[in-house]
Formats: structure tokens, C-alpha cells, sequence
């Protein structure tokens, strides 16, 4: 009987059930099957634009290269002896034909005086046999003597003269000797750290006593590729290195005050780089470059030319190049390919895809969406201005004044957005696009 006092009360509960739902009022039943109220959308999100406009740069590349002395002196004694004097300051400055070092003198100069009495001997010697000469044809012309006997005294008297030769040559040589006991600088540079000091035994084969090197102007070599080149050259024309200015950077990231010149191209490629060497000149009359030094060479049209820069911040790159966000018509987000090189400050030249007076995103790229509406706000600054001084880059090829990790024209896609998981992609840009992080 249990199961059917289960099935009584089964029944009453369907009954309860059916008088509640006959008590509610219609208009709560009818609200049961409508779907529910639509949910009011937000305002659109906000971004940072900055205006498109031609400013004036100077287009240029930056390149590793070696400081290298114009001239360089490397002085060694050529004979041998103490060294009796040192008469400059190491790291001071010399004049041409000043003299550096003395090596003893004494015994250089008694040979000097021994080959100098030779020389008077073999002339006396030449004097007899030349009037012996004159004596014999004397008789000669008397048959007193023979001829063979005048032969012999012409033979004594070439052989005196070629003694006399001799020993004039010896002489020679022993000055040239005891000239190499003064040591002098062969032009105007800079006296270099000498270790040996005055006492010491010197000779050919004592190495280095002190280099002398040339420093102002002095030289910079950096290779270049065969591409960079190119775009130099297609870029100067009929200028070439005319139109071209040389600056160092210094280690602590500021530019030489004065700009160089290119001296020359080299002829010749290095099979291995494929790359090509160049040589150019810069002043250096504060002497802050040092021969062996490795410096970053800035080189750049001497002449400012006008094209569009935009902040790294702006591009973007997908699978199908580079593109940046461009607020038109409404409001409304489109994407604009564009094609790009390397500007200054680390900022990008655009040369096709944007056109002066367009509104590019530079910041909140993440939140617009193609298409979509935005809040624009403009930005303070113009787009390819940067606080940073001129020329700046930090180490790891970021831009200066810009959001850090940007990466330069051309680099890889493979950015994401800051806050997203790792291979996030930027909500609303093209399939493949990243967003360039932002620090901070």
C-alpha cells in the first residue's frame, strides 16, 4: 500500500502547484516568456591621435666603426746604446722634427772622427800618385822611364781615388750612425706612454720607445653592406659624398660637436660580410677620439629633406607587412598600409600609405576595432617630435621617448598586447597583427 499513498501525494502537490500558478496576476505570467531587456552599449573607447604632417629630417644610418690615427709614428732606436735622455712628456704634445730621445753620443762620435782621419789619409795618398803621374810623363816624353812605369803609376793613382771613395763612404756611414743616436718626431701629434726610461740598453730589437700619433683630424672606418650602399647611392645621385655628413657618437651618447666628411670608399668587398669599408675624416681638436677606439658613426644627408614621421608607437605589423590605425569619416577606425624606413630618433619615415592632415592612433590601438567607432584625443606633441635628445637611442633598438619594446621598421610580428596572455593578438586589427608593448 506504500505506493499508493506515494502517488496521493504526488497528486496533491500537482494540485498546490496548478491553485498558485491560477492566483498570479497575467501580466507576471507574460513577462515569464518575453526575452530579456537589451543591455545599453558603452561610449566608444578612447585614443590618443596625432595628426600626419611633413616635417624636416635629415635621413641617415648608424654604424659600428673604429677610430684609426691619420698618421702614426712608431719610434725605434736603429742603433744600439744607453739611452742617455728622454726630452718630452709622455701624452704631450710634439712639433715636427722635435727631438724625442739621445742615445750615447761618445762612441758614434769618435768613429765618426776615426772615419774622418781615413778620408784625410787616402786623399794624401791620392795627391802623391797623381804627381807621380804628372812626374812619370814628364820623363815620358825624354825616354827616361818606360811606359809601362807611367801605366803603373796611372793604376796607383785610380787606386788612391778609389780609396779616397771608399773611406768618404765610411764616413758617411758613421755619420749616418751617430745622426741615429738623436731621435726626433717626423710630424705635429701626440706623444704616447714610453717604457723605457733614461740608463737603459736600447737597440733595433728593443721594440717600441714611444708612438707618435696624428689625432686631429683623425679617422673613423665602419663597414657597410652592399644594401646600405646601394640606398646611398641612389639616394646622393649625382652628390655622392658631397652631401653627406660623418658624426661619432661618444660612449656616453652624445654627438662630436663637429661633423666629419667621407674620405673614400674601398674598392673592394669583404668576401665574408659582404661588406664594404669606409674611411671617413673628423676633426677632433678636443681630442675626446683616441686611436683603437670603437665608436657608433652617424651618417646623414647633409641637407634636410621633408617626409612624413610617425612615433614606433603608431605601426604595427602583420603577416602582410606594416600598417598603422587612421581615425576617418565619423570617427570610425580604418587600417592603412604603409611602407617605411628608419627616421631619426628611432622614429619611422612613412614614403607611401599616409597623407598629411590624416589622425593616426598612437596610444589605445589595442581598444579600437576597424570599423568601429572611437573617442579621439589629440596629442600634445607632434607626432614625430620625441623628448629625448637628437639622435638618442637606448640600447636594445627602442625608441627614444616612446613606449618601451617598440620595435623599428620592418622588425618580425611578434608583439603582444601588455596585460594579455602571451600570443595575444590586438583586439579589433587585422588576423596576425600585433600591437607594439607599452611600458609603464
Amino acid at each position: 500500500m506504500a505506493w499508493v499513498r506515494s502517488f496521493q501525494g504526488a497528486a496533491a502537490r500537482r494540485m498546490r502547484i496548478a491553485v498558485l500558478l491560477a492566483a498570479l496576476p497575467p501580466a507576471v505570467l507574460a513577462g515569464c516568456d518575453s526575452p530579456p531587456p537589451a543591455q545599453q552599449s558603452g561610449p566608444p573607447p578612447a585614443v590618443v591621435v596625432a595628426r600626419v604632417e611633413r616635417q624636416s629630417i635629415s635621413q641617415g644610418a648608424e654604424f659600428i666603426g673604429r677610430v684609426e690615427a691619420i698618421d702614426k709614428q712608431e719610434v725605434r732606436a736603429r742603433v744600439t746604446g744607453f739611452l742617455y735622455a728622454r726630452h718630452f712628456e709622455e701624452g704631450a704634445q710634439v712639433k715636427a722634427n722635435d727631438l724625442l730621445f739621445t742615445i750615447e753620443q761618445a762612441p758614434f762620435a769618435a768613429e765618426v772622427a776615426l772615419r774622418q782621419a781615413a778620408v784625410e789619409r787616402a786623399e794624401a795618398e791620392l795627391r802623391n800618385a797623381t804627381l807621380q803621374v804628372e812626374r812619370g810623363q814628364e820623363l815620358l816624353r825624354t825616354n827616361a822611364i818606360p811606359q809601362s812605369t807611367v801605366d803603373d803609376r796611372i793604376t796607383a793613382q785610380a787606386a788612391a781615388q778609389a780609396a779616397v771613395n771608399s773611406a768618404k763612404a765610411q764616413l758617411e756611414q758613421a755619420q749616418i750612425q751617430y745622426g741615429y743616436t738623436t731621435i726626433r718626431a717626423a710630424f705635429d701629434g701626440r706623444a704616447g706612454r714610453s717604457p723605457l726610461s733614461p740608463g737603459n740598453v736600447v737597440g733595433p730589437d728593443s721594440g717600441i720607445l714611444v708612438q707618435v700619433v696624428r689625432d686631429d683630424p683623425i679617422r673613423v672606418t665602419f663597414p657597410v653592406t652592399q644594401r646600405e650602399l646601394l640606398r646611398f647611392r641612389q639616394a646622393q645621385g649625382q652628390s655622392g659624398t658631397d652631401g653627406v655628413q660623418v658624426l661619432v657618437r661618444l660612449p656616453d651618447g652624445t654627438l662630436l660637436p663637429t661633423a666629419g666628411r667621407i674620405d673614400f670608399i674601398d674598392v673592394s668587398a669583404n668576401r665574408s660580410t659582404d661588406s664594404v669599408q669606409v674611411v671617413a675624416q673628423v676633426p677632433n681638436a678636443q681630442h675626446l677620439l683616441t686611436d683603437g677606439q670603437a665608436v657608433a658613426v652617424v651618417v646623414r644627408a647633409a641637407q634636410p629633406q621633408q617626409a612624413i614621421v610617425i612615433p614606433q608607437s603608431a605601426l604595427q605589423i602583420d603577416q602582410q607587412g606594416a600598417f598603422v590605425l587612421v581615425v576617418g569619416a565619423e570617427n570610425k577606425v580604418e587600417v592603412k598600409r604603409v611602407r617605411t624606413t628608419a627616421g631619426p630618433d628611432g622614429q619611422t619615415v612613412v614614403t607611401e600609405g599616409l597623407e598629411p592632415g590624416q589622425l593616426i592612433i598612437i596610444e589605445g590601438s589595442q581598444r579600437a576595432r576597424p570599423g568601429q567607432p572611437v573617442t579621439p584625443r589629440q596629442q600634445e606633441t607632434p607626432p614625430g617630435a620625441t623628448p629625448t635628445r637628437a639622435g638618442a637611442a637606448p640600447a636594445g633598438g627602442t625608441t627614444p621617448g616612446a613606449p618601451a619594446g617598440v620595435a623599428p621598421s620592418g622588425a618580425p610580428a611578434g608583439g603582444t598586447t601588455p596585460g594579455a596572455p602571451a600570443g595575444a593578438t590586438t583586439p579589433g586589427a587585422p588576423a596576425g597583427a600585433t600591437t607594439p608593448a607599452r611600458g609603464g
